[in-house]
């Protein structure tokens, strides 16, 4: 077909194919993506939570995304044999990386299901169980962080005599938590100056 075309045009006929073919996956993923946005505001409409709606609207813009890519790179000239190598090795790696950084990661990931599923919230008093009966780390939270939970230990009434624990988020999730729900909810400042006066 292409001896249909004059000399000038063969010419850049190596050129003007794979632009047109990239330009219209890049079309084509921007499409599907306007086309899952509104079905997932369809989706929404039926009282589904917003955080799911929001995972499904990333993953959904994420695959679509990342198939243009790899049609692109393909289109271009890059072979898929390179690009799974190249993941293999980047994900052994990782995998590595993963492994060194478990605990650390660990914690983070608690950090985010302590403040989704709200075993305790700030300035409330908790105890961390050993194994049954044992008495554990008690204290007031006054603080969350990614890593650890920092509780006040409440020694008596003199609030100058008391300890700060700084427990692991990741203990949250292997022990018993005992949580005084009647405890304020205020900061222990607050509450010690409202019990001297």
């Amino acid at each position: 077909m292409s001896e249909y075309w004059p000399a000038w045009a063969r010419e850049w006929l190596d050129v003007i194919v794979p632009v047109a073919q990239v330009l219209l996956i890049v079309a084509v993923a921007w499409l599907l993506q306007q086309l899952a946005r509104r079905l997932i505001r369809r989706l929404g409409r039926h009282n589904l939570p917003a955080e799911a709606l929001t995972v499904v609207r990333r993953a959904s813009g994420f695959l679509i995304y990342a198939a243009a890519v790899l049609l692109v790179l393909e289109r271009l000239g890059v072979s898929a044999g390179v690009l799974w190598g190249a993941f293999t090795g980047f994900a052994a790696v990782a995998a590595v990386a993963f492994f060194a950084v478990w605990s650390v990661l660990s914690n983070i990931f608690c950090t985010i299901l302590i403040f989704t599923t709200r075993p305790f919230r700030l300035y409330e008093r908790i105890e961390l169980l050993e194994n049954g009966e044992k008495p554990g780390l008690k204290g007031r939270v006054t603080d969350i962080n990614l890593i650890y939970t920092t509780l006040q230990e409440e020694n008596g009434s003199d609030a100058s005599n008391a300890t700060t624990l700084q427990i692991p988020n990741s203990l949250f999730f292997q022990r018993v938590v005992r949580r005084w729900t009647g405890s304020a909810m205020r900061p222990l400042e607050e509450s010690t100056s409202t019990n001297d006066g």
